[in-house]
């Protein structure tokens, strides 16, 4: 088979289900694991660099209501690599090309691919894509794998925070406006041992403003800008210290959204654990390489 995702989670769930040597395209953004980046690119950003926060926030907005992507797809090169099997998402407008573009243009390639489009919004269905994923692939057992290893996992943190106190969270997956993170995130802070007081479970994330996010009266503040490695989401926090220490959170932490909260794929598993160590450090060791993964900014 064939294969060509257009979703950097998709890449890694397909790598962690063993298909990596069907894969023959990914996206541009597509980074982990180190092997994907050797691979043909399919998408480009058609925003220009060096905008600030502020600037992508009001580029996506605009372009969102004109119905317009923020991505486009290399269609020659689609139709030269002749796949079988298209992965792309529904879930966020912001995240990839329109799945409507790549339906469109997979009626137009001589092979006539499958477009598989995923929607997860919470924990467990980002579990069932790969399902969904190993359906299409014949990946059935090493699907039955990775979900066991996951459950197991998950379970392992609820255990260990299980009793323990429950302090109130702030997740804000953008500053610029700031932004309450939603989908998968307020259940991954739940099972970490954490109060998400702001975000709703399987939900969109949703613009806030900093006097509603104040009123919360959050303990912890996670800054985990969407697709912002934990070096640049603590540039981002520096940019907004005033905003942030007006909140009167006891913690504010700046984590590795890109590798462990943006993307729904298997390392969300990583970024549970990251998040329990964060808020429960005193029952949840993690490796040294992880722990880096998450910044305090003083304020």
């Amino acid at each position: 088979m064939r294969i060509v995702s257009l979703v950097p989670s998709a890449t890694e769930m397909l790598f962690a289900l063993g298909l990596d040597d069907q894969v023959v395209a990914v996206t541009h953004e597509c980074d982990y694991p180190p092997a994907a980046t050797s691979l043909p690119r399919v998408t480009r950003d058609r925003l220009p660099d060096g905008l600030t926060a502020a600037q992508i926030d009001a580029a996506v907005k605009e372009r969102t209501l004109r119905g317009e992507s923020i991505y486009e797809l290399d269609a020659e090169l689609l139709h030269e690599l002749q796949p079988n099997l298209i992965i792309t998402q529904a879930l966020c407008k912001v995240c990839a090309v329109s799945v409507d573009d790549v339906r469109e243009l997979a009626e137009e390639i001589d092979s006539q691919p499958i477009v598989v489009a995923l929607d997860p919004h919470t924990l467990g269905e980002v579990l069932g894509d790969a399902r969904t994923i190993a359906q299409a692939t014949d990946a059935k057992d090493a699907a039955v794998d990775l979900i066991r290893e996951a459950a197991a996992r998950i379970d392992r943190i609820r255990l260990l925070v299980r009793g323990a106190r429950r302090p109130r969270v702030v997740a804000l997956e953008w500053l610029d406006p700031p932004y309450a993170a939603g989908h998968w995130t307020p259940q991954m802070i739940s099972y970490a041992g954490g109060e998400d007081v702001l975000g709703f479970a399987g939900e969109s994330s949703q613009e806030q403003t900093w006097d509603l996010v104040a009123a919360t009266e959050p303990d912890v503040v996670l800054v985990m800008p969407c697709g912002y490695d934990a070096e640049i989401a603590h540039r981002e926090a520096e940019m907004h210290r005033d905003q942030l220490a007006a909140l009167g959170a006891g913690e504010v932490i700046a984590v590795d959204a890109a590798s462990y909260f943006s993307r729904p794929g298997p390392r969300l598993i990583d970024g549970l654990e990251l998040l329990a160590h964060v808020i429960h450090p005193e029952l949840v060791p993690v490796s040294t390489e992880l722990a880096a993964k998450a910044i305090t900014v003083e304020l």
